[in-house]
């Protein structure tokens, strides 16, 4: 029980801290785990994509707070600058990319800068994790 207990809170914390500014492996803790075979593979994409959805609304909140001390965007980095045109351009629907490598970070980041509706923000970042994390764990059945 405790084994199973550590295993998932891993999951929930490498899926976490993989969605935040540090770098993270979740994709692979995900796939050994299915391929294990000793959990529920359900269970384990909902515990990847909670954690990789509550750290993504953190580098959203980031992106919130950013833009309330530095209201001007040409002071971004180039990478979040372009994730930030994205965003603009395309709404709140860019973010269900959130789940790229690279610039997935950058994209949460600008949403939160350009103060889009945190619960539908949170929904469509939520489905792209969601999607990600189900391929993943069906390529390791």
């Amino acid at each position: 029980m405790q084994e199973t207990l550590a295993g998932i809170g891993g999951l929930f914390i490498s899926a976490f801290i993989s969605s935040t500014i540090a770098p993270g492996g979740s994709e692979a803790v995900l796939a050994y785990m299915v391929a294990e075979g000793g959990y529920k593979i359900e269970q384990l994409v909902m515990i990847a994509t909670i954690g990789n959805t509550l750290g993504a609304m953190t580098t959203w909140g980031l992106g919130l707070l950013a833009a309330k001390k530095i209201p001007v965007a040409t002071l971004l980095s180039e990478k979040k600058q372009k994730a930030l045109d994205v965003v603009r351009r395309r709404g709140v629907w860019a973010l269900f990319f959130s789940w790229l490598p690279l610039v997935g970070d950058a994209l949460c980041f600008a949403g939160g800068w350009l103060k889009l509706p945190l619960i539908p923000a949170c929904l469509i970042i939520l489905l792209g994790k969601f999607a990600r994390y189900a391929a993943i764990a069906w390529a390791f059945i």
